[in-house]
This record gives structure tokens, sequence and C-alpha cells, in this order.
């Protein structure tokens, strides 16, 4: 099994972090959390072209065919720059309707960045309801086409929640909904690392500049080993989210889930830590990071949930 990324792949990554560098995400990220959607559309029309959207597609409907590591790649970079939107959900919805008889009205659309989609699981509530094209509410009856309620407030403001209530008869009465998790869960696990990897770069940068008793914090025994955690941590995510996407088997995307999404969340407390008081204020860039990355600990299944999966199949009680 192959782990690291070929020279094309890694270009394709070099691509999204120009075009998201220069694209001043947490100007986006700050418009998108008070409702103002303008350039957050726009980035996602860029992010359609340069074919982000399309990995999930199969080719007959302008994707690029099912392509889930290079999903992942993407989705590091994605969350690295705090990219706003229901960015799991419109994977989910792709996965959802990628085959006849909805498949070729609704992924032309999300394929190319032009639409965004957003799925709201049974009992839960959907991401940006509010913004996104195309709604769909899975119930234990099916799929179905949805319309959102009011914005709800949640821990990362730039994850707008709104119920949504199905509308008419349902799209599908058996859609793929475990292979639609595992997409989710991928998903979630590569956008976290990306949140901890940009958490922990932000960090080493400040407690390099930032002075104490006339040398940088950052030279500190104790700040060097929390630092030296978290990177460890991280790293030893980075092989279980690409090997995830190779085998795409429940227990795999679980277990990678679990430890990116882990790895973020301890990273995230090091960086809050590390920046003193100035990591507490919302106005600081750092805090678009850190409610991302405690809100994807729980998005499309919880710590729990993934752990109790992965001892499951170890225990051979999942069926191959």
């Amino acid at each position: 099994m192959r782990f690291l990324p070929d020279a094309e792949q890694r270009a394709f990554t070099g691509v999204l972090d120009a075009l998201l560098t220069a694209a001043d995400t947490p100007a986006v990220v700050r418009e998108w959390g008070r409702g103002e959607h303008a350039r957050g559309r726009a980035l996602w029309a860029r992010l359609g072209k340069a074919g982000v959207f399309g990995l999930a597609v199969p080719q007959e409907y302008g994707g690029a065919g099912r392509r889930p590591v290079e999903l992942a790649l993407a989705f590091v970079e994605l969350g690295r720059h705090a990219v706003p939107g229901p960015l799991v959900e419109t994977v989910v919805a792709a996965v959802l309707l990628d085959a006849p008889p909805y498949a070729g009205r609704f992924l032309p659309g999300l394929a190319a960045g032009e639409e965004a989609a957003t799925v709201a699981p049974p009992g839960g509530l959907a991401l940006d309801g509010d913004a996104a094209a195309l709604r769909l509410a899975l119930t234990p009856g099916g799929l179905y086409l949805a319309k959102p309620g009011p914005v709800r407030a949640s821990l990362d403001p730039a994850r707008r929640l709104t119920p949504l209530a199905p509308d008419g008869a349902p799209l599908l009465t058996a859609p793929p909904c475990e292979r639609a998790l595992g997409w989710a869960r991928l998903a979630v696990a590569a956008q976290a690392l990306g949140v901890g990897l940009a958490l922990l770069d932000r960090t080493v940068r400040y407690v390099g500049q930032r002075t104490q008793f006339g040398v940088p914090v950052g030279s500190f025994q104790a700040v060097k080993h929390r630092l030296a955690d978290a990177k460890t941590a991280l790293e030893f995510a980075r092989p279980l989210v690409l090997g995830a996407a190779v085998s795409m088997r429940p227990a795999d995307v679980a277990a990678a889930k679990l430890r990116a999404c882990e790895a973020a969340y301890t990273t995230a407390r090091t960086a809050l830590h590390l920046h003193g008081a100035i990591g507490y204020t919302a106005e600081y860039d750092l805090s678009l990071w850190l409610t991302k990355a405690r809100a994807l600990r729980t998005a499309w299944g919880t710590p729990e949930e993934c752990r109790a999966l992965v001892l499951a199949d170890a225990l051979g009680e999942v069926a191959p």
C-alpha cells in the first residue's frame, strides 16, 4: 500500500494551496458566518473549476470518477485554509445521488461547483441550509428534498445549522447511506487534519515571535514539548487518513476520523494555551480554526461511535 502522494497529486494540492492563499479565506469565513455568501460562492465556484467537487462524482455526470485519495488530499487543504460551507455535505449528496434516476439532474451542478448541497442526517440538523441550493433530508423512510428552517446558533459561527423538513415524496427509499457515511467521515478526517496543521503552523510562528524574559517563548522546553506532542499526533493521523482513502473500509475510515479529529482537537487546546489570552478572542483569526476543530470532532460520527466501530472490527464483529 502506497501512502505518499505522487507528483500529480502534489501538484493538485499545490494549486489548491495557492488558490486559497490568494482568496483571503479568513475574510470569507467571517462574511459567511454573518450570512453574507457572495465571496464564499465565488470561492466555491473556483474550487469546482479546480475539480474538488468532482472527486466524488462519476465521469458520466461531469466528475472525475470516485477518487477518495485525491478527495482526502483536497480536504486537507480546505481544512488548512478554513474554507466555509457545506463541503462534506456536498460530497455526501453526490454519493447518495450518484446513480439514475437523479444523478443526471443533480450531479453536474455539484461537480462544477455551481451549486452546493446539504444533507440532514436522521434527527439532526443540516449545515448551511440557508445557503445550499440542494437540500436533502435523510429519514427512516428514505431520502427527501427538504425545506430549511431558521438558522440556529453554532459553536463555530461559520457553521450555520438549520433544521430541514422533508418536502413531498421520497427521492430514494433505500439510499446508499453506509457508503455516503464512509465518504463523509473520510472528508471530515482530512479536513480536521488540515485544521490541526494550520493551528500548529500558526502557533509555532507565534511562540517564535513573542518574547518573555528577553527570549522567544518557543525556546522554553515546556513549550517545545507541547508543540512536539501536537506535531506527533498529527503526523500519526496523516497515514491513517491516506490509508483509509485507499481502502475505504468503514473501520479504517472510522479510525482515521477518530485519530485525525482527536489530533486536531489536542492541537487546538495547545494552540489556545500557548497563544495566551489573545487565543480566546473571536477577532483573532486563530478562532476560525479553533472552533472548527471542536465542531468537526462530532460531525458525521462522535468519537464514541467511531471507537465502537473500530473495536467491533478488531473483534471480528463487522462483516468484511
